[in-house]
């Protein structure tokens, strides 16, 4: 709601707000720092202080950016620049107005989106942590604020905008995540009466997806699942008397409540001049998938585009919310036409355009994202960068081709070869088969990432532990992309020697270990480099699968006790859920080590590292043990998901 002149101590509505604790948020403030505030600044910075003041603030908990704008942006401090409540605001009680003219309040939202809400700069986005950016704003921006606001919406971002009598009201709600977000107060010494619905805001709105670390009981066990947000509008609240105050409010605040998050499927049909006679069967087609899918209680979302020359969306994944309005809409779809058959800038637009948040995509929130393509011939322009790109955004791609299509091309597009699959043509999707998008029990594979110590100390034991990870390797299922690998060595820091999507062959990964040789320094810093594998590896963009319920594991070769804390990089690596099982030698620190490890039981140790062959079997052992207890017994969401033309009834 927009508010207007609302008494100091304005009460959270209790009985419109039902409030969940979030465990973390990451939190940017963005201040106006121009000539035009500088009678005001104080004021917010007072009010920045109090709102930390109420935030639970730690490494793993809360984080604090602040940083101020006027022709250009200045970062007084980075999400990952403090760790302590006290050391934010004893930094922002020392902040000084920046000055300067004029109010650029696109460029510096630009900025915090490429170089605030990053790994590098601290943020937890990529694992799911809800990102929030709070702009105080004095004035109209000078220059335009569309492109970098929908940038950072699309990017999953929630913007509140916190306005003056001088802001322009229109601009701060299309800067705003919602229109609702966007609060104005008359001038900042009023900042007080605004300070309960922001925090209000922060602890329902930015509610987001966290995994569920998953328990294992009895012979079933629990299924690991995601925990999903529903927002819901809450109902209208009667008159309320807050001191001064007695008025008559709605408010549109939202409900939260825990669900299965379902999956946001994406149909890509080739409505090109080749496919109009098909045309009719794969609408059909379309129809009976969609009819067995839970769209009227906001579990699946469906969207459907069709392609030739370029690509036309005909409704995007938040456009409908009931089966019935999708299935109308199917019923009139008619072939676009035209040529040629470009399935490259196809994908590429599905990617920038559809699987994004402001389309109504869920990607962020851990809600498994499909693609089904069919397509009724070979593609004019190039599909494997676009393929590519669209895998390494975590998408399930489904290609289904005719007789004319390239079986290669499909294979490349699919998200897995097996994925990829034909009919003699375009007719057999209505008449001969039944269609279903179903969730089979499938091994995903594992994405293992081996940590090497390759200090000094480790210098004549180095050749043994390469050797340990080449006989790993050769148990690996690599050549049928069910196991990925990457190894990366560390002393004072880390150095990837590859990640997880450098290499495809099991023979490509042997021969690079096989010219493995120790980087070398010191002190051992295992903290760091546990941090930097959180951060740059266990990564879709480094080829990560967690997203898509893959296992993680990392097997850690140490030689020594680390010179830096691990206590906090290897919690962060549990949280991510990361199984983590660490080997070290008699020069290691056993209790760190279990510190270290996804549980105790999962440190090993040996002599030397000549040893190492005599706990291969116990790690292989442990790590199928560990993997099968994380691996859903039945079908889940994060389950592979299997598209399969079944047979005729």
């Amino acid at each position: 709601c927009l508010f207007c002149s609302l008494c100091i101590g304005f009460h959270y509505l209790s009985s419109c707000l039902f409030s969940v604790d979030t465990a973390q948020k990451d939190i940017v403030f963005l201040l106006d720092g121009s000539d035009g505030t500088r009678n005001g600044f104080p004021a917010m910075r007072d009010f920045v202080e109090k709102v930390v003041e109420k935030l639970n603030v730690g490494e793993n908990k809360d984080r604090v950016s602040v940083v101020q704008y006027s022709r250009d942006a200045n970062v007084n401090f980075y999400l990952n620049t403090y760790t302590r409540k006290e050391d934010i605001v004893d930094s922002i009680r020392g902040l000084k107005h920046k000055g300067g003219r004029p109010l650029n309040t696109g460029a510096a939202l630009q900025y915090v989106r490429d170089n605030v809400f990053t790994d590098s700069s601290g943020s937890r986005r990529l694992q799911g942590v809800p990102q929030m950016l709070v702009l105080l704003n004095g004035g109209r921006s000078f220059d335009s604020v569309d492109a970098p606001a929908s940038a950072l919406k699309q990017q999953g971002i929630y913007v509140i905008g916190i306005g003056t009598g001088g802001s322009d009201s229109k601009e701060l709600q299309k800067i705003s995540y919602q229109p609702n977000l966007a609060l104005s107060v008359s001038d900042y010494s009023d900042l007080p009466t605004v300070q309960e619905q922001l925090s209000s805001a922060m602890s329902t709105v930015l509610l987001r997806a966290t995994p569920v670390t998953p328990t294992v009981t009895g012979k079933k066990g629990k299924r690991k699942v995601m925990k999903g947000i529903s927002l819901n509008s809450c109902h209208t609240v009667s008159c309320w008397q807050s001191g001064c105050l007695n008025t008559c409010l709605k408010c549109d605040c939202f409900l939260v409540e825990k669900r299965l998050p379902g999956r946001d499927i994406v149909f890509l049909l080739d409505g090109s001049d080749d496919t109009r006679t098909g045309f009719p069967a794969m609408r059909d087609f379309v129809q009976r998938v969609v009819e067995t899918l839970s769209v009227d209680d906001s579990t699946d979302r469906v969207s459907v585009v069709q392609y030739s020359r370029d690509p036309t969306v005909q409704f995007y994944l938040n456009t409908y919310t009931t089966k019935g309005e999708i299935l109308d809409t199917l019923r009139d779809l008619r072939p676009k036409g035209g040529r040629p058959l470009n399935t490259g800038a196809a994908l590429q637009y599905l990617r920038d355009n559809v699987f994004t948040a402001s389309a109504g995509s869920r990607r962020l929130e851990g809600v498994p994202q499909i693609l089904i393509l069919l397509s009724g011939g070979r593609s004019f322009d190039r599909v494997e960068e676009p393929a590519s790109a669209l895998k390494q955004l975590g998408v399930l791609t489904f290609a289904i081709g005719s007789r004319s299509s390239d079986s290669r091309e499909l294979q490349s597009i699919s998200h897995d070869r097996s994925y990829a699959l034909s009919v003699g043509g375009e007719t057999q999707c209505g008449r001969k088969q039944r269609p279903c998008l179903c969730v089979e029990k499938r091994l995903p594979g594992r994405d293992i990432v081996f940590l090497l110590d390759g200090s000094d100390d480790t210098r004549t034991g180095f050749p043994a532990m390469r050797d340990f990870v080449q006989r790993v390797v050769e148990t690996l299922s690599v050549d049928d992309s069910t196991d990925r690998v990457s190894v990366v060595q560390y002393s004072r820091d880390p150095t990837v020697q590859f990640y997880l999507n450098t290499y495809t062959t099991k023979g490509e990964i042997l021969d690079t270990l096989r010219d493995l040789r120790p980087k070398g320094g010191r002190p051992l810093n295992t903290g760091a480099a546990l941090q930097y594998l959180r951060d740059n590896v266990f990564t879709a963009s480094a080829g990560s699968r967690r997203l898509e319920g893959v296992p993680q594991i990392l097997i850690l070769l140490s030689g020594g006790r680390s010179f830096d804390r691990v206590e906090e990089p290897a919690s962060a690596l549990k949280q991510l859920g990361v199984l983590t099982f660490a080997i070290g030698s008699r020069s290691s620190d056993s209790r760190e080590l279990q510190s270290i490890s996804h549980d105790r039981s999962y440190a090993l140790s040996v002599s030397e590292f000549t040893d190492l062959p005599k706990v291969q079997q116990q790690l292989q052992s442990s790590v199928e043990a560990v993997v099968s207890k994380v691996t859903p017994e039945t079908p889940t969401v994060l389950g592979m998901f299997i598209l399969r033309a079944c047979q005729p009834r």
